[in-house]
C-alpha cells in the first residue's frame, strides 16, 4: 500500500524570498534612497540604483517588460546608448577614452526599468516627496555654510560660496526644479481653499528662489527658470491670470536684482566676459563656451552623418588648439558644454535625430493635466533648455535627475492610463 507524500510547508525565509509584494517594497525603498542621496553624493545613488535593479529583476514579468520596450519612450533611450556603443568602432581615440565617453550614456538604460516598476508601484509620489525634502534640507544647509564656510565638506581650495557638497551648477538645477515644480500644487491648493498647506509649499518654493538670489546661482538656472515658469503659465493658467502673475514676477525679479549683488555680478560678467574674449582672446567663462561651440561646429561639419566617434572630442580639441597657452583658442576640453554639439561631434546627424526624438517622445508622454504629468514635463523642459549651455544628460547629477524624474513620472502616468485614475491617485470622474 502506497503512502501519499506529505507536502513540506515552506519556511519563512523561502516564503519571503518568493513574495513579490515584499520585493516591490524593497525596490521602492531603494528608489527613495536613490533620490534622497542624489543631492548629497555621487557614490550612494549609484549603489542604490544597482540595488534597485537587483530587486526589480527578481519580480519582473519579462514578457510584459519586452512589450514595454516596443514603445518609443523606451527604445529611443536604448537606441541612443546603443549608438554611443557602436560609435566606439569608428573613433580614433584610445579605447580608454572611448569607454569613458560611453559611460554617461548608460544611465539611459535604466529608463525602461523605471517605467516598468512605477507603472506597477503605488509609491511613486513618495520618491518625489523624498527628493523635495532632501533638496529643502540642502537649501537650509546652504544658508548655514554661507554664514560659516568652514562647515562645507568641500576642500578649502575648491570651496564655493554657500556650497556644502557638489557644485553650484548641480545645486542650482535641483533648487530651480523644486521651486518651479511646486507652482502647480500651490495653485491647486489655493483653488481648493487649503491655504495653510499652500502657504507652506510657497515658503519652501520662495526659499529656493531666495537662496539662488542671495547665496549662489548658475547663469544656466537664471536663464531657464523664466522658461519653465512660462511653460507652467501656458499649460495650466488662463491668459489673464498668466498676465497678472507675469507682471508680478517681473516686479519681484526687478526687486531681487536691485537687492542682490550676486545677481548683479552674474549679469555684469556676461557682458564683460564676452568683450574680453572677443577683443583679447581671454579665456573667460562666456568666451570659452563660444570657443568650444565654434570649434564643435567645425568638427561636426567634417563628419556630419555619423560623427567622429565616441570619445573623439578631446583629441579633436587638442589638434585644433592654437595660440599661447593662456589664450581661449588654446584651451582643450572633452565636452563642448552643449548637449546637441556634444552629440553632433561624436555621432553626427544620427545622434542629433535620436536625441531629439527621445526628448519629443518623453514630452508627448506627459501631455495632460495632473501634478505627475507637470513634474515629468518640467523635468524634460528643464533638461532641454539647460542643455543649451551644458551637456546635462552626460553629467552625473543632472543626467540622473532626468532619468529618475522621467522614469518615475512616466511610470506613474502609464499606471494612471491603465487604471483610469489621475497619476497622483485620484479617480477620474
Amino acid at each position: 500500500m502506497s503512502v501519499s507524500a506529505v507536502p513540506v510547508p515552506e519556511t519563512g525565509v523561502r516564503r519571503n524570498w518568493r513574495d513579490q509584494a515584499r520585493w516591490m517594497t524593497v525596490a521602492d525603498v531603494f528608489a527613495i534612497l536613490t533620490v534622497l542621496t542624489l543631492p548629497w553624493s555621487t557614490t550612494l545613488p549609484g549603489i542604490f540604483v544597482s540595488c534597485w535593479l537587483g530587486a526589480l529583476a527578481w519580480v519582473t514579468d519579462w514578457r510584459a517588460f519586452t512589450r514595454l520596450l516596443t514603445q518609443p519612450i523606451c527604445y529611443l533611450p536604448l537606441a541612443f546608448a546603443g549608438l554611443a556603443a557602436v560609435g566606439t568602432l569608428w573613433s580614433d581615440a584610445a579605447w580608454g577614452a572611448r569607454l569613458y565617453a560611453l559611460g554617461p550614456t548608460l544611465k539611459l538604460l535604466v529608463l525602461p526599468g523605471l517605467f516598468y516598476h512605477f507603472e506597477r508601484s503605488a509609491r511613486g509620489m513618495w520618491v518625489f516627496i523624498a527628493f523635495l525634502g532632501s533638496c529643502t534640507l540642502l537649501m537650509l544647509v546652504s544658508w548655514i555654510v554661507l554664514i560659516d564656510p568652514s562647515l562645507s565638506l568641500k576642500p578649502a581650495e575648491a570651496a564655493e560660496r554657500g556650497i556644502f557638497v557638489k557644485n553650484y551648477i548641480a545645486q542650482s538645477q535641483e533648487f530651480a526644479l523644486c521651486a518651479v515644480a511646486l507652482a502647480y500644487p500651490i495653485v491647486r491648493l489655493l483653488q481648493a481653499n487649503r491655504l495653510w498647506l499652500a502657504l507652506m509649499l510657497a515658503v519652501i518654493s520662495f526659499g529656493f528662489i531666495f537662496n539662488m538670489s542671495f547665496v549662489i546661482v548658475s547663469r544656466t538656472a537664471m536663464v531657464t527658470i523664466p522658461v519653465m515658469i512660462a511653460v507652467f503659465a501656458l499649460l495650466h493658467l488662463k491668459w489673464r491670470t498668466s498676465l497678472m502673475i507675469f507682471s508680478g514676477l517681473v516686479v519681484l525679479a526687478a526687486l531681487a536684482f536691485a537687492a542682490s549683488p550676486l545677481l548683479q555680478r552674474k549679469a555684469e560678467t556676461i557682458v564683460s566676459d564676452y568683450q574680453l574674449y572677443k577683443r583679447q582672446n581671454v579665456p573667460t567663462s562666456v568666451g570659452l563656451r563660444l570657443e568650444y561651440w565654434r570649434k564643435s561646429v567645425q568638427f561636426f561639419a567634417a563628419s556630419p552623418v555619423v560623427g567622429n566617434g565616441t570619445g573623439a572630442t578631446l583629441g579633436l580639441f587638442q589638434r585644433a588648439a592654437s595660440g599661447e597657452p593662456d589664450r581661449a583658442t588654446a584651451h582643450v576640453i572633452g565636452n563642448p558644454h552643449n548637449q546637441t554639439l556634444a552629440v553632433a561631434v561624436q555621432w553626427g546627424a544620427a545622434g542629433i535625430i535620436t536625441l531629439y526624438a527621445m526628448w519629443f517622445a518623453h514630452l508627448r508622454l506627459f501631455r495632460g493635466e495632473g501634478l505627475v504629468a507637470w513634474i515629468g514635463m518640467l523635468v524634460v523642459v528643464q533638461n532641454i533648455f539647460t542643455s543649451i549651455f551644458n551637456s546635462h544628460i552626460f553629467d552625473f547629477h543632472e543626467g540622473w535627475m532626468y532619468v529618475l524624474g522621467v522614469g518615475v513620472a512616466g511610470g506613474m502616468v502609464l499606471r494612471a492610463r491603465s487604471v483610469g485614475k489621475d497619476p497622483s491617485g485620484t479617480a477620474r470622474s
